[in-house]
């Protein structure tokens, strides 16, 4: 997930989808210079990731943000972070006494 989101035009098509909801890739492609074809990779890669996923709507694919993944990657951030703070507590607390 943070290697796909290690992307900077994938980064910025979820901060797009965050805001939009489902959208096509004609409505993504509209606000940048990006192909069409370059936006469908790219939302493959955040598929795979789990980040976003497509409906069909008749003819049309419409893409939306999953954020459960990234719910689940900032709790375990988050557990690591309390860690780290436990760990480097005790650290200053041997290296004071």
């Amino acid at each position: 997930m943070f290697a796909a989101l290690g992307d900077e035009t994938r980064l910025r098509l979820v901060a797009l989808l965050c805001v939009g909801g489902a959208v096509s890739i004609a409505q993504l492609t509209a606000t940048t210079d990006i192909t069409r074809q370059a936006v469908t990779k790219h939302l493959q890669v955040l598929a795979e990731a789990g980040l976003v996923h497509d409906i069909k709507v008749g003819r049309e694919r419409l893409w939306q943000f999953e954020p459960g993944q990234l719910e689940e990657a900032r709790r375990s951030l988050e557990l690591i972070s309390q860690q780290w703070d436990q760990a480097l507590a005790r650290l200053k607390f041997a290296v004071e006494s």
